[in-house]
């Protein structure tokens, strides 16, 4: 009787836990703690690389990512320059997950990777983040953010070759106009020479193609920008004239001019305009 009685409670508690086992899965937030991914890779080249920070409890409902790009004139910088503004996103964007991009940067002695290279290599991170939203358990609601030439790309990306509907856009002072920012000085025409492999009088259709402003009515994403009003790198006219196109194609915007600030911003700074971007971002 005894191990009649035995059998029944054993038979009991083992429904029990197939029944409890059947509801859970790896999707559970409970199951997930914080990840961190280095140097994945999206395509053959080692720099075509990208490290991905998962918060804990994240869901495939409820977790929005931020893709960073790191700036560097496109011939310098590293995804590591995330690191410099991760403790402010994680603070500014709670429950936010995180990617930092590298990508191919130009090489003067071969003469490759220039900026239309760089312009693939975000599609192709894009494409391969997207493959990876169910595995890393997080939402389809991306946001695409960057500074300098980092910014650039991003707006490049989200006004030109936006296919994942992202929800907004975010730069520091980001090249807009490669016609206009040209005529700068004698460097930065130099360098684009160098990077778009001729002037706006010989190449024009390809400084027209890599400038986000001409391609802002193509998507409507949401886009916060800030510029320094001392920037001597890239000039406070290049936030101005993305300023300009985005009112007349009627597309929701923030622009904050940093007083007193250049290429670059203060922590404190940081902190600021990132809140600023949260809210002009909002809730999913």
């Amino acid at each position: 009787m005894k191990s009649q009685i035995f059998k029944i409670l054993t038979r009991i508690a083992f429904s029990l836990f197939l029944t409890f086992s059947s509801c859970s899965t790896d999707s559970d937030a409970d199951f997930l703690p914080a990840r961190e991914i280095f140097n994945e890779g999206y395509g053959s080249d080692p720099m075509q690389t990208m490290d991905v920070f998962l918060p804990t409890e994240r869901t495939r409902e409820d977790t929005p990512l931020l893709i960073y790009i790191h700036g560097g004139a496109w011939i310098d910088g590293d995804k590591s320059e995330f690191l410099q503004v991760k403790a402010i996103l994680e603070e500014q964007f709670p429950g936010y997950a995180f990617v930092s991009l590298n990508y191919r940067l130009y090489d003067f002695l071969t003469g490759k990777n220039g900026i239309e290279d760089q312009e693939q290599d975000i599609i192709s991170a894009l494409e391969y983040i997207e493959s990876q939203l169910s595995n890393w358990n997080i939402s389809d609601d991306l946001i695409i953010s960057g500074a300098s030439a980092g910014g650039h790309l991003a707006l490049l990306h989200a006004y030109k070759n936006n296919t994942l509907d992202l929800k907004g856009a975010i730069a520091f002072f980001p090249p807009t106009d490669l016609i206009e920012l040209y005529g700068f000085n004698n460097l930065t025409a130099s360098a684009l020479n160098e990077l778009i492999g001729g002037s706006p009088s010989t190449a024009a259709s390809i400084y027209q193609d890599l400038s986000p402003v001409r391609f802002v009515d193509a998507v409507e994403v949401p886009t916060i920008f800030f510029h320094g009003d001392l920037d001597n790198v890239v000039p406070i006219s290049q936030s101005q004239i993305l300023e300009d196109a985005l009112r007349v194609a009627n597309v929701r915007h923030q622009f904050t001019l940093v007083p007193g600030q250049g290429h670059g911003f203060t922590s404190e700074t940081y902190t600021q305009l990132l809140k600023e971007a949260k809210e002009f971002i909002g809730e999913f």
